[in-house]
């Protein structure tokens, strides 16, 4: 996409994502970025001091949540449509297959990441959990637990099924699906989850964290990472 210049030659629009360093959304959308060797502009909105609730971040995403990707006037919410977007305006090295059901079946795989078990356990969910139901949180780490392992049961039986050397999560080649799995990996070991019956997903993301571009858009690799 370029802007349009009446005095010289068009200029591309700048991709600029709000993010934060242990935002699993962000992190997924950062891996996309860097395989497609895209520059942006990182704005950091910090979750643990509420930056994602100030008016002028609720003016881009009402949801006040992360990520968001501007691009010139373009305003996009939600990391997997934003990945999908990234990918058909810039498709190497493409994240979804062209043939159709290749393509049905990472974003099945890429959507019970996001829905299935980052859905139950992203912050806004275990806040609520604390502040308005009461639970400490040793009850809150053991509800995120619960929702990682049996997501993971799942995806393992599946991963076994598709994944060609357990090297990615469909097929020979890295997908949307794998950018969802690393975050979620990374948190399921913030969470000290027994990742003991997952081998598979363990060697996947182990293989795939080696890359470099997964490996830049790791947490502690971020700017803004105070860890």
């Amino acid at each position: 996409m370029r802007k349009e210049d009446a005095s010289g030659p068009a200029e591309p629009a700048v991709l600029r994502l709000f993010t934060y360093f242990r935002s699993s959304a962000s992190y997924r959308v950062r891996i996309a970025l860097n395989l497609k060797g895209l520059e942006y502009e990182a704005v950091y909105r910090h979750l643990r001091y509420d930056e994602h609730l100030a008016p002028d971040y609720l003016s881009l995403n009402p949801e006040g949540l992360l990520p968001v990707l501007q691009h010139g006037e373009i305003i996009l919410t939600q990391s997997l449509a934003i990945i999908e977007y990234l990918d058909e305006l810039f498709p190497e090295p493409r994240l979804l297959p062209t043939q159709p059901a290749a393509r049905a079946q990472v974003r099945a795989l890429a959507l019970s990441i996001a829905c299935e078990i980052h859905g139950p356990t992203n912050l806004r969910v275990t806040r609520y959990l604390k502040s308005a139901l009461g639970h400490d949180q040793e009850a809150i780490s053991a509800w995120s637990r619960h929702w990682i392992q049996v997501g993971f049961k799942a995806l393992e039986s599946r991963a076994i099924a598709a994944s060609s050397g357990r090297r990615y999560l469909l097929g020979d080649s890295v997908s949307i699906a794998d950018l969802c799995l690393v975050p979620q990996m990374y948190n399921a070991r913030r969470q000290q989850v027994d990742l003991s019956p997952f081998p598979t997903l363990v060697a996947i993301s182990h293989h795939l964290e080696s890359l470099p571009p997964f490996a830049a858009a790791a947490p502690e690799a971020q700017p803004d990472c105070d860890l």
